[in-house]
């Protein structure tokens, strides 16, 4: 059976994605006096701050300097912390909070291979950081998803070959990154796009130990 499982962060453990989108709107809004369509957000799902804003910069048709680049990621990230300041246990997505039990309890090992340099800081608001044996670092890894660097990572910091492990995400980009890394993918949502994935549930809902177990190669 699989030893590890690696999950995504935003739209997997938290609804958090869509405060990202949200904030990446008022960013938009307030600099370009333009509207982003809803289709965009799964472009800018599961990717580093930076090639989120490369995505909307590009449907924007805008070239901005290296200093207007950078002053965008840091107000959109300050507008995101503020949207988290609420943020809670009641906040975990439905089934997450029995599914890391159960893994728990059968001594499967857990990280985190988000893109969001706010991992650690969530994983406090949900109180699940004690969950977690490991947190890859998404800004010491080469490149984000859709490489497979930070789920390489976050296996090796559970001393565990990506082969043995699960990964669980909701983006596309981030299932194109698990299949590289050799883990077995999970996807939760209903995208087309994330047909890529090993397993595909419609919602973090139907997460749980047995429906992954039997349908785990590596038996």
């Amino acid at each position: 059976m699989f030893k590890g499982v690696l999950f995504d962060l935003d739209g997997v453990i938290a609804d958090t994605s869509t405060l990202h989108f949200d904030a990446w709107k008022k960013l938009v809004n307030n600099y370009f006096s333009a509207k982003l369509p809803d289709s965009l957000e799964e472009k800018t799902k599961g990717v580093s701050r930076g090639d989120s804003l490369k995505v909307i910069l590009n449907y924007l048709d805008v070239s901005v300097s290296d200093t207007m680049f950078q002053r965008l990621l840091v107000e959109k990230n300050q507008t995101y912390l503020a949207s988290l300041e609420n943020l809670s246990i009641k906040d975990r997505l439905p089934g997450i909070t029995e599914f890391i039990t159960e893994l728990k309890q059968h001594e499967i090992k857990l990280a985190l291979a988000s893109a969001s340099l706010n991992g650690p800081a969530i994983l406090d608001k949900l109180e699940l950081r004690d969950a977690f044996e490991a947190i890859a670092d998404p800004s010491k890894v080469p490149y984000g998803k859709p490489a497979p660097d930070i789920f390489i990572a976050a296996a090796k910091a559970l001393e565990l070959n990506p082969r043995d492990c699960v990964g669980i995400e909701d983006s596309s980009a981030g299932i194109t990154a698990i299949n590289h890394s050799g883990a077995y993918s999970v996807a939760v949502g209903t995208h087309p796009e994330l047909k890529a994935a090993n397993m595909l549930l419609a919602s973090t809902a139907e997460l749980n130990l047995d429906t992954i177990r039997q349908a785990y190669p590596h038996n």
